[in-house]
């Protein structure tokens, strides 16, 4: 019986070092799978755990979408990734620091900024917790802009022009 814990060591041992090469999130995930047994194996705490820490998010437009549609459902707010997509392309072409420094709010001394185009007052007024401040962090402005839409038209899906 022994013989067989050490085999079953080696082996998963020697696994995370193959996973480790190919990535450190693939070993992360894995490892909790491999060799469970008994009341590791029905520990479902265990499994999300690794998978909740492996979230990551590239520094893109589309991990920015995908971040904050994740902050979003933590908060109930509705939307969905092409309704936040095609708003951010008529917005600022992607631009985290896109400011418009001629329509009737920048006249009034409160441009729009960011991705989606968010004066500071609404900004300050949707912000949502867990995010920056800055209008400009993409993440922080597309889940604040998302909240108002929310507020305003029941979604960002239902955003088909400037708001």
């Amino acid at each position: 019986m022994r013989a067989t814990g050490l085999r079953r060591h080696a082996t998963t041992a020697r696994l995370a070092r193959k996973l480790a090469l190919v990535g450190t999130g693939a070993a992360v995930l894995a490892l909790p799978l491999v060799g469970a047994t008994g009341a590791l194996a029905a520990t479902p705490a265990a499994a999300t755990t690794a998978t909740t820490a492996a979230a990551t998010y590239t520094d893109n437009l589309d991990g920015w979408i995908r971040q904050s549609l994740d902050i979003m459902a933590q908060h109930g707010i509705p939307g969905t990734y092409d309704g936040i997509h095609r708003n951010v392309i008529r917005e600022s072409s992607g631009n985290p620091y896109a400011i418009n420094n001629w329509d009737v709010n920048a006249a009034a001394g409160t441009p729009s900024k960011g991705l989606l185009q968010v004066i500071d007052p609404t900004f300050q007024a949707y912000h949502v917790p867990g995010t920056s401040w800055d209008p400009y962090d993409p993440v922080a402005n597309i889940t604040a802009a998302c909240n108002y839409a929310a507020h305003r038209y029941g979604s960002i899906d239902n955003v088909f022009g400037p708001y």
